[in-house]
């Protein structure tokens, strides 16, 4: 991949977390079964129409331990620093959209020392593929969406920036 290229014309960085910058071995088969959602559903969807708050409750607590457990081994992504560290060369802003919960994104973010202070988590707007969080972002560095690129690794994360009217490099 020419790193060079990937950030012309773009005034601002948006990265997801999870297998862009960082790796993750979170097991979303097992996660599936342990909360009861059908394996071809997105679980934060599931999770979130389950009417029984107790229930909802649990199922939120059980995600949250995969991630938590996930967080403490997750370890920096060559491509993804790369990407990172260019953007800075070029001193573009940048942020962390990602699907995580803000407890576990902060322990990837400081375990691996990465240099984005602007994140936003689950808790912070809608899941992706929803454009909010990246239409958030490029609001508070008051940029056009089209000047921002939002760099993932998911079919969400190209969702979310063609939703947001965004350029997207998936990696």
């Amino acid at each position: 991949m020419n790193i060079a290229g990937c950030f012309n014309g773009v005034k601002g960085v948006i990265f997801d977390l999870d297998g862009t910058l960082v790796e993750s071995a979170l097991n979303f088969t097992q996660m599936r079964a342990d909360v009861g959602c059908p394996q071809h559903e997105d679980i934060l969807t599931f999770v979130d129409a389950i009417p029984c708050e107790q229930t909802k409750a649990n199922a939120h607590s059980a995600i949250l331990q995969h991630e938590l457990d996930d967080a403490q081994h997750a370890k920096w992504l060559t491509l993804g620093k790369q990407l990172v560290e260019h953007a800075q060369a070029l001193n573009l802003p940048m942020a962390i959209v990602t699907r995580n919960c803000r407890e576990a994104t902060a322990i990837k973010i400081a375990n691996n020392n990465i240099p984005i202070s602007y994140v936003l988590t689950r808790e912070d707007a809608p899941a992706k593929p929803d454009p909010t969080a990246l239409l958030m972002v490029a609001n508070t560095w008051q940029l056009q969406p089209e000047d921002c690129l939002y760099v993932g690794d998911y079919i969400y994360d190209q969702q979310a920036a063609e939703n947001a009217g965004m350029r997207w490099l998936l990696v």
